[in-house]
């Protein structure tokens, strides 16, 4: 059998590794790149290479950001005593696209997921309880807006049991049943965002 030539095949095993691609998919992808000339090789190399260098994660939202604190923390046409939860910095860009929210955003860099080794103290739980406590900031209400998955919905419920805790007077609302179950926020339309913004309550 005919062997490929090292660097392509270690290719086609990186390409394997990033999610949702299989080997078919990695082959192709290697294949087009191989067809291309130096130049657009170099700039994509160039892209990936760069692409942690000109990110900034935020000190308060943990969002991505080119400058700390982000540009949505410092804005001050925002309602900063509203405060959406979300997962991932996608699922806040997918959310703020949909023009229907004005507050800011807290992500949690994931889920809790006890399977994964995965528990509160590896995600950005106790920094938005700071957020919550500190009298400055505001906060009057927290929407849960993790993904309506078994680990989103347990993140939530936990999420409600500590701040209810620590800030009783804080109002918890969950996005409502506008998106599927096992869905993510970064592939939901517009329309579906909005009406999960507008139909949340209290949690």
């Amino acid at each position: 059998m005919t062997k490929l030539p090292s660097s392509l095949q270690k290719l086609i095993n990186e390409f394997s590794r990033l999610p949702g691609v299989g080997p078919k998919t990695a082959q192709r992808l290697a294949f087009y790149l191989l067809k291309q000339d130096n130049i657009d090789i170099n700039s994509l190399s160039q892209a990936v290479a760069n692409v942690k260098n000109g990110i900034i994660f935020c000190s308060q939202c943990h969002n991505m950001g080119q400058t700390d604190p982000c540009t949505t923390c410092t804005d001050e046409k925002r309602d900063h005593s509203l405060v959406c939860v979300v997962e991932e910095p996608l699922d806040a860009q997918a959310i703020d696209k949909s023009g229907q929210y004005s507050g800011v955003f807290h992500v949690l860099g994931g889920v809790l997921n006890p399977l994964e080794g995965i528990g509160p103290e590896n995600l950005q739980i106790e920094s938005l309880l700071a957020r919550i406590r500190n009298q400055e900031s505001g906060i009057t209400e927290v929407i849960i807006a993790t993904n309506p998955s078994l680990e989103g919905e347990t993140t939530a419920m936990h999420l409600s049991k500590v701040i209810k805790a620590q800030s009783p007077n804080v109002k918890i609302t969950r996005i409502a049943r506008g998106l599927p179950m096992g869905g993510d926020l970064e592939y939901a339309d517009d329309i579906t965002l909005i009406r999960a913004m507008e139909g949340r309550r209290e949690y």
